[in-house]
């Protein structure tokens, strides 16, 4: 078989965590990626029974396997339209991240980096300020970069304001993008009952998207977000298309989870809408 058999449909790397139960990471970014049509290629960088959100969960570290497991990938020649990176547990696996970039991000490849840090000022608490630090040395790898208010303002190194202004955002963007994104997406910002996301591009006027606010906050809807952002740009939208894409179908999939009487700890309840994705 030629090595170019491999690549003739559009792909995208997606690097996070396997959860089984609680709609979240790989579990979300499979089935709406490839609603989207596009190849999603995952590598999982550890497994989870079901997310952290429950009493108990199981977990294994796939850190130790990662190396192999890409190495393999290298072997095939593949090619990725698109890389999307989660959430990410170590210096080692940030460091597993920056050589699967070096190995794979080529031209015509979009990368897509969502820091998943913290949020509502502060860093989760499976989170040390040394990894956050470390965060660091992926961005001049992404050319696009989806943090929420929190992770956008530790990366940019500057006091966390949750009614920031948009002169204020446009300003940690342009701060952001001198480190190397120079597209950038601040998401979920809390107006009142709406939902912000903010859209920098290098040399155009932000974009502001709105959503109505609905519910309660869920696992999973960055990973819906980020997922269905990838696979658009990969297809060829413009980055603001693909914000509103995500942001609208998001508020479609929450009302329909409020309907449901979904528990919380059980995410947002996308699949009753994938198919008209």
């Amino acid at each position: 078989m030629s090595e170019t058999q491999h690549n003739h449909q559009k792909k995208i790397a997606v690097i996070n965590d396997l959860c089984g139960f609680g709609r979240c990471s790989i579990s979300v970014s499979l089935p709406i990626i490839s609603a989207l049509k596009v190849q999603c290629c995952p590598l999982p960088t550890s497994i989870f029974s079901n997310h952290t959100g429950f009493d108990s969960f199981y977990y294994t570290d796939f850190t130790p396997h990662m190396d192999v497991y890409m190495d393999e990938w290298s072997k095939l020649k593949l090619h990725f339209d698109g890389i999307l990176s989660g959430f990410l547990g170590s210096p080692e696996q940030i460091g597993i991240v920056r050589r699967f970039m070096e190995l794979f991000k080529k031209d015509g490849t979009t990368a897509v980096i969502d820091p998943v840090m913290g949020d509502y000022g502060r860093l989760y608490p499976t989170y040390s300020p040394k990894l956050a630090a470390q965060m660091h040395t992926l961005l001049p790898y992404a050319d696009i970069l989806t943090p929420n208010l929190t992770e956008a303002s530790i990366l940019a190194d500057v006091p966390y304001n949750a009614d920031i202004d948009e002169d204020g955002l446009y300003e940690l963007c342009r701060k952001l993008s001198l480190t190397g994104p120079k597209k950038i997406v601040i998401s979920g910002i809390e107006r009142g009952g709406d939902l912000e996301n903010f859209i920098y591009e290098e040399s155009k006027p932000p974009i502001t998207v709105r959503e109505h606010k609905v519910g309660i906050c869920r696992s999973g809807t960055g990973d819906v977000f980020s997922s269905i952002l990838c696979a658009d740009i990969v297809n060829g939208r413009e980055l603001g298309d693909a914000v509103r894409h995500a942001s609208g179908f998001i508020a479609r999939a929450l009302r329909r989870t409020v309907e449901l009487d979904i528990p919380k700890t059980d995410g947002i309840c996308f699949e009753e809408l994938l198919t008209e994705i």
